[in-house]
């Protein structure tokens, strides 16, 4: 939860300067720079409701353990919603028809090679590295970590309005791609924890 958190708020500062050098003359800043602006709209839409949240922690905390399971489904409903926005807005604008199949299908392809390339370099080098098995889990899922949550209003800040939509799609299917990958290793990774368990749980104990 910390590295996840961790790379959210430093994606926060590192993305605009990033599109800045790389896509500069697609950003609302033009030529090669994001201004001081974007950083400020990006911050006050991501990183001021995260630092209020952690300050109303003594407020809240009580209440949050109380009703974990409603704050769960809270949670989750919020990504879906976000989710659902960004699919939503893409078809208003008709962009699922300005995009042939096999636009899709290169994204999807792009996106998987992405996300595997992605997923090898981090448990490469959390193994090679000599991370314990819990920090390689975090390594792996957070190095692998795109969200919408966090991608949709950056590009709303960073892009005008009417390129926003194509430059999401790589990100929205790239978003349910690893989701989906990330499941199943989930449940491996698990299942692969209970199975070392057992394992150390039926060797005799020396005296």
């Amino acid at each position: 939860m910390c590295s996840a958190t961790l790379s959210n708020v430093a994606g926060i500062f590192i993305t605009p300067v990033l599109v800045g050098l790389t896509m500069g003359s697609l950003a609302k800043g033009g030529q090669g720079g994001v201004d001081l602006h974007s950083i400020e709209s990006i911050a006050l839409q991501l990183l001021l409701p995260f630092i209020l949240g952690h300050l109303s922690r003594p407020l809240t905390t009580a209440f949050l353990t109380r009703h974990k399971t409603l704050v769960g489904r809270v949670d989750r409903s919020s990504i879906l919603l976000v989710v659902y926005t960004a699919f939503s807005a893409a078809v208003v604008e008709g962009l699922w028809k300005r995009l042939s199949a096999g636009d899709i299908a290169l994204v999807l392809v792009l996106d998987s090679a992405l996300l595997a390339v992605a997923l090898a370099i981090t448990t490469l080098a959390a193994r090679l590295l000599g991370f314990s098995k819990a920090d390689e889990i975090a390594i792996v899922f957070c190095g692998s970590k795109k969200s919408l949550a966090s991608g949709v209003p950056m590009a709303g800040v960073l892009f005008p309005p009417a390129v926003v939509g194509p430059l999401i799609v790589p990100l929205m299917l790239f978003h349910q791609i690893q989701l989906m990958v990330c499941a199943v290793m989930a449940r491996r990774y698990a299942a692969g924890l209970e199975a070392r368990a057992a394992a150390d749980a039926a060797q005799p104990v020396k005296a």
